[in-house]
């Protein structure tokens, strides 16, 4: 009896895995994120931009990382930056910051988040303002997307920061 049931859950899980409500679901649920690197020689007052790739953690369980065949009016709903190296690096230390997600070869490029205010002492998290005017469907079907991140250093630093930097997305099932 109990491998029965199993079997039941099992299949079950199958089903509900590959419809477009569970789809929405995980691809709300897990953000993408990078870590970028703002180097100490970067000049003051300039607008300086970095970039890496970025993926979800859904999608690690996918063959071919694209999981969002079923999602659509995917949207930025949340972005955030956390110092990661040193832990204790204040962010405040830049003036301001723009963050863009493109397709992996640097194409459709489109602001997500931003914070032109950035004060001094808001050290080492912060909670950027989304622009979510833009649908992001086709980027998430990528199997990875490409972050850049355009910043302004209000001060010299004397190390080199790694900034995490997490996209929430939320999204519809694809109708």
């Amino acid at each position: 009896m109990n491998r029965k049931v199993l079997f039941i859950s099992l299949g079950f899980a199958l089903v509900l895995g590959s419809c477009a409500m569970m789809q929405s679901i995980v691809k709300s649920t897990f953000p993408y994120t990078t870590t970028l690197e703002i180097r100490k020689s970067s000049p003051v007052g300039v607008d300086v931009s970095v970039s890496g790739l970025a993926n979800s953690f859904d999608q690690d369980f996918k063959k071919d990382g694209n999981n969002a065949d079923k999602v659509s009016q995917v949207r930025m709903v949340s972005a955030s930056l956390e110092s990661r190296e040193p832990t204790d690096f204040n962010i405040g230390n830049l003036s301001m910051v723009k963050i863009y997600m493109a397709k992996a070869d640097s194409t459709d490029e489109v602001l997500v988040a931003s914070r032109t205010d950035i004060t001094p002492g808001v050290g080492n998290s912060m909670v950027l303002d989304i622009d979510n005017s833009n649908f992001l469907d086709q980027l998430v079907r990528q199997s990875s997307v490409r972050i850049r991140m355009v910043y302004k250093l209000r001060n010299p630093i004397d190390v080199n920061a790694h900034l995490h930097v997490v996209l929430g997305l939320g999204a519809f099932p694809n109708r």
